[in-house]
């Protein structure tokens, strides 16, 4: 199985912005690949993040939390040596308009690194975390919250291969080997259905739609759907 210092151990980070970082869930892989960085900015909308992620990166170097929309973020052209997006581009109505402003940020020789889960080519054990991911993202749309589901692989590819990168490589990570039925992983995700359970009071069919996937979780097991990492580099002028 691939490791982060496999796919990203030649890359001196230099200052490095994660974008849409939620918790920050990515740095801690970019921390395991990078051979080193100056600083580390995560950027989100939304401010419930600040807390979590300022706890969690507390004792580590030159890593903060800003409050700032990925679509219009307040930072000049060229800003950053590495920029990162993980798992949030079906998180927009316009993939392309963040991937642009990512371009903007990002100075000519500068990595750009791509995270994307994707639906197609999964086992029956990580289709379950397809399908979850899918009725999340439903109650999400009920509820006026922007999350669609997620592309096939090809369609993540062609968006990145529009960026016009250079030196660009696709990696798939998926790990399969682990026990499908682990009851730890059974505790984890029941108190997450029952919450999507009770946002989404109203609206019966998406309730059963979340029955019927506990069910299925018991009976079929989960695995991590596989993500697709790009990684390229913003040419020289």
């Amino acid at each position: 199985m691939l490791t982060p210092k496999d796919i990203l151990g030649y890359i001196h980070g230099g200052r490095v912005l994660d974008a849409a970082t939620g918790n920050g869930g990515f740095i801690h892989f970019l921390l395991d690949g990078l051979q080193d960085y100056t600083e580390i900015i995560g950027i989100d909308a939304n401010e419930r993040y600040a807390a979590a992620f300022t706890q969690v990166f507390k004792e580590t170097p030159n890593i903060r939390f800003e409050m700032m929309d990925a679509l219009s973020p307040g930072y000049p052209a060229e800003s950053f040596d590495t920029v990162c997006l993980s798992n949030s581009l079906h998180h927009f109505d316009d993939p392309r308009a963040v991937l642009g402003q990512i371009m903007r940020m990002l100075r000519p020789g500068g990595h750009l690194i791509l995270a994307e889960m994707y639906r197609d080519g999964q086992t029956e054990t990580q289709l379950t975390h397809v399908h979850l991911h899918h009725w999340w993202a439903a109650v999400d749309r009920a509820a006026s919250v922007i999350h669609h589901e997620t592309s096939q692989r090809t369609e993540i590819i062609k968006q990145v291969d529009e960026l016009g990168l250079s030196g660009l490589r696709f990696f798939d990570l998926s790990d399969t080997n682990e026990d499908p039925n682990n009851p730890e992983i059974l505790t984890e995700l029941n108190p997450v259905i029952d919450r999507y359970i009770q946002r989404a009071i109203g609206y019966p069919d998406l309730q059963a739609r979340g029955e019927e996937l506990r069910t299925r979780l018991s009976n079929i097991g989960f695995h991590s759907a596989s993500t697709l990492i790009a990684v390229g580099v913003k040419p020289t002028l």
